[in-house]
Parts: structure tokens; sequence; C-alpha cells
């Protein structure tokens, strides 16, 4: 699998924290070597589907307040995680 951002994705990597950085790095390392499958093995991620006006795309945590954004794309040949953000997380509960 192949991982590839946007570039949206890029600028907020050049704003976040070098942490966060090197878990991102060490997640898409884990997608392009093993898949998606591999991230079940480590709930640190909590990889989940996303609902409302981000269906289709997925979230992982790279730490407690940073998540990545993402979909899955399929060429016929190749499968790509396209990276669409890395921002922090929106804590704010409906009423």
């Amino acid at each position: 699998m192949e991982v590839r951002e946007s570039k949206a994705a890029e600028k907020d990597l050049n704003k976040a924290p070098i942490e966060v950085i090197f878990s991102y790095e060490t997640w898409a390392r884990l997608i392009e070597e093993h898949g998606l499958k591999i991230l079940r093995s480590f709930k640190g991620y909590h990889d989940e589907k996303l609902r409302g006006n981000l269906e289709g795309y997925r979230s992982s945590r790279l730490n407690k307040r940073w998540r990545v954004i993402y979909r899955i794309e399929d060429d016929g040949v190749l499968k790509i995680a396209e990276v669409s953000r890395i921002a922090l997380h929106n804590y704010r509960r409906k009423k």
C-alpha cells in the first residue's frame, strides 16, 4: 500500500510538533509495509470510520490530541491511503 499526503496534510505536518511528525511517519511506514489491518494490532491508533460530512474517511490517533484523516483509494492495481489532513482533534461535545 502507498501513503500519499495532500497539500493540506503537508502544510499540517509543517505546523505539527516533532513528536506528532514522528508518530505520523511510524503510522505511514506501518501501512506501507503491512497494510491497514496492522492498525488493529495497535490499540493506541484507535483507527475508525468517520461519519457525517467526513463519511468515507477514516481517522487514526497520532497522540492524545492529533489525528490523521485519510481515505483508501483503489486504482485496481494498488491501494492508496490518501491523507487529507493531520489536525488537532476537536473535543467539543454536541449539546
